[in-house]
């Protein structure tokens, strides 16, 4: 007999995070667990306000599909019942660890992936003053990749800022939506300049349609315009990478989906994450093999991650151990 719990649990960050949407300094997460016989399959999602999710609203919608799990529901049915979304990439990704504990093999194996390597992650600095992203920048100095997050004021002050901070580091930048067409074209040769490896969702989904005749001199990468393979085919021309988040795929399943179609279409891949602990990032690695970004670095802005967590040193992420998930 199965039962199915979820509960909400609050992050406190180590610092203010802040990005074009505003600042957070907590993290809050829901936590699913599927008990089945001797075995507890766990999950985490980030409810996500810019697409219009709460911390209730998603609690209630996975409430609402308990009685269908508890009954059996595996994770194809689960696929077809919900949209995606962080309620679905909670149960999914329970599903997955109850059936790897149950059947004694891990997650990799079941889903038909590479065993999960140590992998590069990007390390992320927050939206700041100039002055303050460059000394951000110098704390991460000897990090061999780091992310800048940006809004549409001083991007090439800032950028160089970083730069000059953190000469050796690879970089990359987020605008999170923030940009238009026009100072994309203004900041973007600046930037190839610098060296910036790849530009993240500069201008608002469903506002890039101009990508589409614009031949960047930067690598660009979908964001909030990609949450699932059904995106794929109206993104194809305007972007050259898609990042995958589990948040927004509703899962692992899906996400797999995504990233078989994003390789068939010849999309590049950034495997992302929303602030959370390592049990949310743990299922996004064993997506790491498509990527040539991974950017999973969520639990090192807590101030203390859930135990066991995922290993980090010098910008490298150990695979998660089965103590942890999968």
């Amino acid at each position: 007999m199965r039962t199915v719990a979820v509960r909400a649990e609050t992050w406190p960050l180590a610092k203010p995070f802040t990005i074009s949407r505003g600042t957070k300094t907590e993290a809050q997460v829901l936590v699913v667990e599927i008990s089945e016989g001797a075995h507890v399959g766990v999950g985490e999602c980030v409810p996500y306000p810019r697409y219009g999710e709460t911390l209730s609203d998603v609690q209630s919608n996975i409430r609402n599909i308990t009685a269908a799990i508890e009954s059996g529901m595996d994770r194809l049915g689960l696929w077809h019942l919900t949209v995606p979304g962080a309620a679905r990439n909670a149960i999914d990704a329970a599903l997955w660890d109850l059936q790897a504990k149950a059947e004694g093999g891990p997650v990799w194996q079941l889903a038909g992936v590479p065993e999960p390597m140590p992998a590069l992650t990007a390390q992320t600095i927050s939206l700041g003053s100039a002055e303050d992203m460059a000394s951000a920048a110098g704390e991460l100095a000897s990090a061999p990749l780091i992310k800048v997050k940006l809004d549409g004021e001083d991007v090439v002050r800032r950028m160089q800022a970083v730069r000059d901070a953190a000469p050796q580091a690879r970089l990359i930048a987020d605008a999170n939506e923030a940009w238009d067409f026009g100072l994309l074209q203004d900041v973007a040769p600046a930037l190839a300049e610098m060296g910036i490896e790849m530009i993240e969702q500069p201008l608002p989904a469903g506002s890039d349609d101009g990508l589409a005749a614009y031949d960047p001199p930067v690598l660009l990468c979908a964001d909030e315009s990609c949450h699932t393979s059904d995106d794929l085919a109206v993104l194809k021309g305007k972007y050259g990478m898609v990042n995958i988040k589990l948040d927004k795929t509703g899962g692992l399943t899906e996400a797999l989906n995504l990233a078989r179609g994003a390789e068939a279409a010849g999309f590049k891949m950034m495997i992302g994450c929303m602030v959370g602990t390592s049990l949310a990032m743990a299922p996004a690695m064993m997506l790491a093999s498509y990527a040539e970004y991974v950017d999973l670095d969520g639990p090192l802005l807590l101030k203390n991650d859930r135990e066991p967590g995922l290993v980090f040193e010098n910008g490298i992420v150990q695979p998660p151990r089965r103590e942890l998930w999968g």
